[in-house]
């Protein structure tokens, strides 16, 4: 690993921990939990007190791989809908936003943004 990219990982995960402080997911109202990476993103719906995933979605999942490429909006915007599908399903209404230490822009806010459209509430 570069330096460089070295850098910007080391200050993504102090701003993870920083936002983690302040940030806690219940069992009345979750952590939606978001992780980037080049090709990927992943979803979850976490309860922090009982430590336990109550929903969670992929673009790594068979059917959103097969929908195209899973490093775009797109992609995001269609794993932010499915998460907040199954996490509705799980009678999971209210969560709070966790961004991962990712500036809220570009495939981390579409992924907030589908997932309000499809009726989680922030």
């Amino acid at each position: 690993m570069t330096k460089i990219a070295q850098a910007r990982r080391t200050g993504r995960i102090r701003r993870h921990r920083r936002v983690r402080k302040k940030i806690h997911g219940t069992a009345t109202r979750p952590r939606l939990a978001v992780f980037r990476s080049n090709k990927h993103l992943s979803v979850q719906v976490i309860d922090d007190d009982a430590g336990t995933t109550v929903a969670a979605a992929s673009t790594t999942e068979t059917d959103l791989r097969s929908a195209g490429n899973g490093g775009s909006v797109e992609a995001a915007t269609r794993v932010g809908t499915l998460v907040a599908e199954r996490a509705k399903a799980a009678g999971v209404d209210k969560v709070v936003f966790d961004r991962g230490g990712f500036a809220y822009h570009g495939r981390i806010a579409a992924v907030a943004s589908a997932a309000r459209e499809a009726g989680l509430e922030f």
